[in-house]
């Protein structure tokens, strides 16, 4: 391949409606929405990413214009022949912004989806599967669990319309009390049958004297996890308190970012499963090591995500790529931005959904069902 330099960046923001608002322990979303970026060489090959924005949504249009504004021009006239070294360099360049911006995370995921983005792009140039081109080997379906359950009775009730879809496990959200927690995941438990797999998302809802407190409960539940029992920026001591009164592996990483601070996570022992989410820090360039890292070291490696189409598409490819005992997430409530993209591509079979075929993502976009969701367009050339 000739060394072509990135030539055009898109970013597309959505906000899409939603019937029934989906509530976590920090707040309710009321509307879903999505960043989806496009990038383009000087070749006229392309790629698509996306920028994590789930919540707080407000935060959509800001995260695109930071991408337009600050990062695109970084990269734009770049050679893109090692997509590692290029996002290592704008991850560098854009640490004093973090620091005086304060606006670390939005930074960082929107330095993530132009990383997506461009591994897309020399996947496709390369006539792979994005999966192959990660390092993969292995073609066979990826086991898949259910997310963003709400509590309550709505939890059984999605429960049992996941599992008519052809899900085998289940994560619901908890964190709203011990009364609804335990009344969320009884009715569910009872259900479960053989190989079926059940586990919980505290969404940093708890401090420490209610983990403590309430992890022990959820024992009778064989959970196969329990997600970030506590805020991610608590001390270590805390971690360790949390864990040894756990009934189940601690699962978390969706909120870390930095090579450091998930191999920090990783050396402490302290969580089983890893799950680092590349919309929202390192793409693939930061968050593929990270999920060899985890396997190395013995822990499962399971990517966050909760999003629109393409980042679900990255993340199994992701996962697809260095494989591991690991689940894809997949968010089990309404979502025309995932939906109106994705079609029947990811249909799920006895708990496991199959790889797309063709190149990159196995998914050109065509954004034009989701004009009606559209708010705002930015486009950059070099």
């Amino acid at each position: 391949m000739t060394s072509a330099t990135l030539a055009r960046v898109e970013a597309h923001v959505f906000r899409a409606p939603i019937r029934e608002p989906i509530r976590t322990s920090f707040g309710v979303m009321a509307e879903r929405v999505a960043v989806f970026v496009r990038v383009e060489d000087s070749d006229g090959a392309r790629g698509w990413g996306e920028i994590w924005s789930n919540f707080p949504t407000a935060s959509a249009e800001h995260r695109a214009l930071l991408f337009a504004e600050i990062v695109a021009p970084r990269a734009l006239g770049k050679v893109l022949d090692d997509p590692v070294a290029l996002w290592a360099e704008i991850d560098r360049g854009l640490h004093v912004l973090r620091l005086q911006s304060g606006d670390a995370g939005a930074l960082s995921a929107a330095a993530a989806g132009l990383d997506l983005a461009i591994h897309d792009l020399r996947a496709r140039k390369r006539g792979l599967p994005l999966w192959r081109a990660l390092g993969g080997s292995d073609d066979s379906p990826v086991p898949v669990y259910a997310s963003g359950l709400n509590p309550g009775r709505a939890a059984l009730e999605t429960v049992e319309c996941t599992r008519a879809s052809g899900y085998r496990a289940f994560k619901i959200k908890v964190g709203f009390g011990e009364e609804t927690d335990l009344a969320s995941l009884r009715p569910v438990a009872r259900t479960l049958g053989s190989g079926e797999r059940l586990m919980v998302d505290v969404n940093q809802g708890w401090d420490l004297g209610t983990a403590c407190r309430m992890a022990p409960k959820f024992a009778e539940f064989g959970l196969g996890w329990i997600e970030e029992p506590l805020p991610a920026d608590r001390p270590l001591p805390e971690w360790v308190q949390v864990a040894s009164v756990a009934p189940a592996r601690l699962a978390g990483g969706e909120n870390l970012r930095g090579a450091g601070a998930f191999q920090q996570a990783i050396d402490s022992g302290l969580f089983g499963v890893l799950q680092p989410d590349a919309a929202k820090w390192g793409g693939h360039s930061g968050c593929l090591p990270v999920a060899r890292a985890a396997l190395a070291a013995g822990r499962t490696y399971c990517p966050h995500f909760l999003g629109g189409a393409v980042g679900l598409m990255h993340s199994l490819h992701l996962l697809a790529a260095v494989r591991g005992p690991g689940l894809l997430e997949v968010d089990a409530n309404p979502n025309p931005l995932r939906e109106g993209l994705l079609g029947g591509l990811l249909d799920v079979t006895g708990g496991c959904v199959s790889l797309p075929g063709g190149q990159g993502l196995g998914l050109e976009p065509d954004l034009k069902p989701l004009m009606n969701f559209k708010n705002l367009h930015i486009e950059r050339r070099a």
